[in-house]
């Protein structure tokens, strides 16, 4: 039997209205990724390596301390080293569940020698052997680097005298030939001892100096949704910071800053210094494109050198791609031929030494038998002479003999009449 239409209706009305509306316990699909990022990251933890390049006693401590809250209690350095050095120090830090390694690395005794001339060598070798540590471990079968502690320097924080006039030599120099390996954040250290005046004609024309010499620092990348408060911290540029750990009363509260006879200096206050911008940059919003910016660029660019280097190329002779297979084959190639030229080389250098050290030993030999020759004939000269003299001796002594014989019968004659006489008178007798 058919049920009716209407009957029909009422049944999945009645249904409807018996369903159960769920509450979804959290978000579902992909939208989902970026929280897997995060639980990842933390899980990893996070890595950070900073350089510090600037004179003695110009604050590189204080401002790390300042920066990460937190004292590292250091020896402080002198002024007499007799080259330029490097300190690497490692600190874990934790921050709620968030575990940062982060690696500081100072310079030493810089621009403290009379010849600075190289004094920012030991820094590129130190950055060089870095990029170099993670080649060797890109290049491997089996390689981790994921597990592999990344000690590429991801920022470099260039710390300049406050001195109100202009850029040092070495100030110029060592950022040319640092700007094509690391990320470089110019810091006008001690802000507080130039006027408000002069540090914005100071950073205008440290600024000015450094687009005439080429050199090319940090740029803050820009966004659509932060493009304004970019703009306000590329305009900062170079950061004019003081670091300070001193607490200060100002008002009913404390903070940290510096205590003068005018007045109080707050390290957080915005309108006495750009450390909050500094602080902001380097890690709340732009740490990750520092660290990205260190692999594409300048670890890209010292990676393509070293296997431009080794013999290593994208395309052939006509322009064509190659594989790595390909180009390996190609090198094993070239390398067996210049072994084995090389050992041809070798062969042949060894059978002309033995060339030449036989006709050296030849005419050793020859000398040797001349000077026995002439020995020889020296030996029998005087061989000859000697069997002269024998002889000459010997007729001599014959001659002795001879005469000694005659002698003795003359004795013997003169002798006889004497003993005849003697006789005769005892007959007589």
């Amino acid at each position: 039997m058919a049920v009716p239409p209407q009957r029909r209706d009422d049944e999945q009305t009645k249904k409807e209205e018996n369903i159960r509306c769920l509450p979804l316990l959290d978000n579902f699909g992909f939208e989902c990724f970026p929280r897997q990022l995060v639980h990842r990251s933390i899980q990893q933890g996070f890595s950070f390596n900073i350089l510090c390049v600037g004179e003695t006693g110009i604050g590189k401590s204080t401002l790390i301390d300042t920066l990460f809250n937190t004292n590292f209690k250091e020896h402080k350095s002198s002024h007499f080293h007799p080259s330029v050095g490097l300190k690497v120090q490692m600190y874990d830090l934790h921050e709620s569940n968030v575990h940062l390694k982060l690696t500081v690395v100072k310079t030493v005794g810089y621009g403290d020698q009379i010849n600075k001339e190289a004094s920012y060598r030991p820094i590129i070798d130190y950055i060089d052997t870095q990029f170099e540590a993670y080649l060797q471990e890109e290049l491997k079968i089996k390689r981790s680097l994921i597990k592999l502690h990344d000690s590429r320097v991801h920022v470099c924080l260039y710390f300049i005298a406050p001195t109100g006039h202009s850029l040092k030599s070495l100030d110029l120099v060592t950022m040319k030939m640092l700007d094509s390996k690391v990320n470089i954040v110019p810091l006008i250290a001690k802000a507080d001892t130039v006027s408000k005046t002069d540090l914005q004609k100071f950073k205008s024309k440290i600024m000015s100096e450094l687009a005439g010499n080429g050199i090319q620092i940090y740029q803050i990348p820009a966004n659509d949704e932060a493009s304004a408060s970019v703009n306000s911290l590329q305009e900062c540029l170079p950061f004019a910071v003081v670091g300070s750990m001193d607490e200060v009363r100002v008002g009913k509260r404390t903070a940290r800053g510096r205590q003068y006879p005018w007045g109080v200096l707050q390290v957080d206050n915005e309108s006495h210094c750009d450390f909050v911008k500094l602080r902001n940059m380097l890690l709340c919003s732009n740490m990750e494109d520092l660290k990205e910016d260190t692999h594409i660029h300048h670890y890209q660019r010292y990676r393509c050198h070293r296997l431009t280097k080794i013999g290593f190329a994208d395309v052939g002779p006509d322009n064509q791609p190659l594989s790595f297979q390909e180009i390996y084959g190609a090198k094993r190639q070239e390398f067996s031929e210049q072994c084995q030229r090389e050992e041809e080389r070798l062969k042949q250098r060894f059978v002309q030494r033995i060339k030449e050290k036989e006709a050296e030993f030849k005419e050793t030999e020859k000398e040797l038998q001349d000077e026995f020759q002439h020995l020889k004939r020296i030996q029998q000269e005087k061989t000859k002479k000697l069997e002269e003299e024998r002889r000459q001796l010997e007729e001599e002594i014959i001659a002795f003999y001879k005469m000694k014989a005659d002698f003795e019968a003359q004795q013997a004659q003169q002798a006889q009449p004497a003993s005849n006489l003697k006789k005769d008178k005892e007959r007589k007798k």
